[in-house]
């Protein structure tokens, strides 16, 4: 193996869409810890707290859900209208379950604060734009337990 060392992929969009399916495999909820702070995160204002929201991302709260390695979209229901939601993978801060709390805090990744431009990275997802009744995100304030 020589010195030279290709430059690999993030792999937060993995670990986020592994858990997710863990936290779905065993019939929770997964909720995901955005910073709304960054650039390119689309969410409807009055959810963010602190420079964050916590987004319901379960089958039942969304519709349309999608992650790639880039963007985490879906539409869903808040105040009982329904919004697109759009979050860089970078944004994601942590994934877990509502009922336990058990989830991971995700690695830090250099992002870019919001800057009111375009931040010159990629563009979300095109909208699924389908109705849903999903309610909105909200309840007891999130917790996260470290497991090891």
């Amino acid at each position: 193996m020589s010195g030279d060392s290709l430059p690999m992929t993030s792999y937060r969009p993995y670990l986020l869409r592994a858990l997710t399916e863990w936290i779905n495999d065993n019939g929770m909820t997964p909720h995901i810890l955005v910073d709304a702070g960054v650039s390119g995160v689309q969410v409807p204002p009055g959810v963010v707290h602190d420079g964050r929201v916590v987004l319901n991302i379960a089958d039942r709260a969304v519709v349309g859900l999608h992650m790639d390695n880039e963007w985490v979209g879906f539409t869903a229901r808040f105040g009982g209208v329904s919004q697109l939601v759009n979050v860089p993978v970078g944004a994601v801060l942590a994934v877990y379950a509502r009922e336990t709390g058990q989830g991971m805090v995700l690695p830090e990744e250099n992002m870019p604060p919001t800057d009111g431009g375009d931040g010159g990275g990629p563009s979300p997802p095109s909208p699924d734009n389908s109705p849903g009744d999903a309610p909105a995100p909200g309840g007891k304030r999130p917790h996260l337990r470290v497991v090891k």
